[in-house]
């Protein structure tokens, strides 16, 4: 692992280079909740995308990070702390049962987002996706797995904090190596996002300059 993670480090932000020429501005309506994985993000400020970057730009790119951040950990659980991977691994096992998953099999630029739109006052959904997958997993619930003793307890709590421990070690190391990579990443956000956020802010000037328009 000590050679290789630079080497995914600099995988993912090719692959989001390649992937943030097809990205667009969004014209729906926007977000009032704060994303929880990329407010305040040390690997977003890492990398400069910390200001003035659409947020699916920045939410792109802190999932690939993430990616591999969570490989890692994965690798180093099923390596050193076998009872976090075994409850780990049960854990996916009943969620693979599930009849309905609506995120599953999402690319990594749109893991993690909501899956539905926020809700708007008097305006109530026929149904949601995270609603349907909440009946489904009801329908299919399973019996409870057996209580752990105190001592199992205590054991799994330090397991998982050794993988929380192993996971903050990792992200700074990326936020280090992710220096290498700024001018590239600023570099496109100037060249393919940029552009098309003064394109859109054009346009709302001529929409609110037109004719008729209240004033």
């Amino acid at each position: 692992m000590e050679g290789s993670i630079e080497a995914r480090v600099s995988h993912e932000v090719d692959s989001w280079l390649r992937w943030l020429p097809r990205w667009r501005p969004g014209t729906h309506r926007g977000r009032v909740r704060l994303c929880q994985k990329c407010f305040g993000s040390p690997i977003l400020a890492a990398a400069g995308l910390d200001v003035d970057v659409p947020h699916p730009v920045q939410h792109a790119f802190s999932m690939r990070m993430k990616g591999v951040i969570d490989d890692a950990v994965d690798d180093y659980t099923a390596r050193n702390l076998p009872m976090l991977h075994r409850e780990i691994r049960l854990a996916e096992e009943r969620k693979a049962r599930r009849p309905y998953r609506a995120g599953e099999g999402l690319d990594p630029e749109f893991r993690g987002l909501d899956l539905d739109p926020e809700p708007v006052p008097d305006q109530p959904f026929l149904f949601t996706l995270s609603g349907l997958e909440a009946a489904a997993a009801a329908e299919s619930a399973e019996p409870a797995p057996r209580p752990f003793t105190p001592e199992e307890k205590e054991a799994l709590r330090e397991e998982v904090r050794l993988a929380d421990e192993f996971a903050k070690q990792l992200g700074r190391r990326i936020c280090v190596e992710l220096a290498q990579h700024r001018y590239r990443i600023s570099n496109a956000v100037e060249r393919l996002v940029e552009p098309q956020v003064a394109d859109l802010l054009a346009d709302l000037d001529r929409e609110l300059d037109a004719p008729g328009w209240p004033g």
